[in-house]
């Protein structure tokens, strides 16, 4: 199983089921929680469309996105199950954190001012995927078993991979610190070349992992034995997931179309919006897969939903919204501030030196946590 894409797929056993619309009569087992969150989809797009409610707007279309990420990656899985394990990988890779690329995408067409959401949410979601995630899973664990083991070899590629991508987040940004300002005029053209070395690495690690070394990641971990068999077919899996992108789209444009006046109206930054808010609702199916494997002490895989989905963000997501602000002329940049890259550096250190042993217990899970909450603090009072 691969280790640079974020395995919704494989890891998908929560109870519950619901159907997607009525003319979709197979169920989808997504969890009865995210069937109850689908109400939140009608609901945002009433109060977005028919009234000037902003503020409610807001927050039902952020809880609208919660079971949208899920349904997504459920459908992402489904189609992969009918294909060989290298096209499983891309799928996934692909459409893992869409609903953080769809948001990007919306909030620079409205302007540089939201420049600083997308920052935000990119390193929001890092951070939630290293501390939040890994560390709720090793805490929870750890609350069950007295020592988790893991194959620290594994997690050591992952952590290798996160240090490139904390290197590609900050050399513009302190060239850009450091540069004088006719030097500053390259930014772009710098922030479009480290973005290819980007993705060429990550595509290098989908290739080690997918093909050249397979094995070595196949052995990490215990999987269910046996294949898993789809539960819809191809074309029906296809179908869900488009529908999902598209209402997916529209409420993330009324969610990106209400952050400023509601920004105001709480009293809080679009950078801490950006962190924590946004960069928690379209990741929470992960944590609630990366917490059901630590409870079945297989930390390895809870650890790795986390890496991967960090290094997907910092790897995949953040070249492509690169490469779509160059061609749509949306002015983002990989000039990220200072705090922020702080943030990301010692999330990175901290994952790295608990991995290095190979086991954990819910002491190192605590402090994992305590790192996320310092960060998100401070984060709030940042202006």
């Amino acid at each position: 199983m691969p280790l640079f894409v974020v395995r919704r797929g494989t890891m998908e056993r929560a109870a519950g089921s619901f159907s997607f619309t009525n003319a979709l009569k197979r169920r989808m087992h997504i969890g009865r929680v995210f069937y109850w969150l689908l109400a939140f989809i009608p609901i945002s797009i009433i109060f977005g469309v028919f009234t000037d409610l902003k503020i409610v707007t807001f927050f039902t279309s952020i809880l609208a996105l919660v079971p949208l990420a899920r349904i997504m990656g459920y459908a992402a899985k489904e189609i992969s199950l009918h294909v060989n394990p290298t096209v499983n990988g891309l799928i996934q890779a692909t459409f893992g954190n869409m609903i953080e690329l769809i948001i990007a995408i919306f909030a620079l067409r409205q302007g540089p001012q939201l420049i600083p959401l997308v920052q935000a949410s990119i390193i929001g979601s890092i951070l939630i995927n290293i501390l939040l995630l890994d560390g709720l899973s090793i805490f929870v664990g750890g609350l069950r078993y007295r020592f988790q083991r893991f194959n620290n070899q594994v997690i050591g590629v992952s952590s290798t991979m996160l240090i490139i991508a904390v290197a590609g987040l900050a050399i513009p940004t302190v060239y850009y610190n450091l540069a004088s300002p006719q030097q500053t005029q390259h930014l772009g053209q710098i922030s479009i070349a480290v973005a290819i070395v980007m993705a060429l690495i990550y595509i290098a690690g989908l290739v080690f992992s997918l093909r050249t070394h397979k094995d070595f990641f196949s052995a990490a971990e215990p999987v269910p034995a046996g294949k898993e068999e789809p539960s819809m077919s191809r074309r029906r899996a296809a179908l869900i997931l488009f529908l999902s992108i598209v209402i997916a789209s529209i409420v993330s444009e009324m969610l990106v179309g209400t952050v400023e006046t509601a920004a105001v109206s709480l009293g809080i930054t679009q950078t801490f919006i950006g962190i924590v808010l946004i960069s928690l609702v379209t990741n929470v199916a992960e944590h609630a897969t990366a917490i059901n494997f630590a409870l079945q002490n297989k930390i390895s895989t809870s650890i790795e939903i986390g890496l991967s989905s960090a290094i997907q963000i910092s790897l995949f997501v953040v070249p492509i919204i690169v490469f779509t602000s160059v061609i749509f002329g949306l002015g983002f940049t990989l000039v990220f501030s200072l705090f922020e890259l702080l943030a990301v550096m010692l999330a990175v250190l901290i994952v790295n030196y608990l991995s290095a042993d190979g086991q954990c217990n819910w002491l190192e899970g605590a402090q994992l946590l305590s790192v996320y909450f310092i960060i998100a603090i401070a984060f709030f009072f940042i202006q």
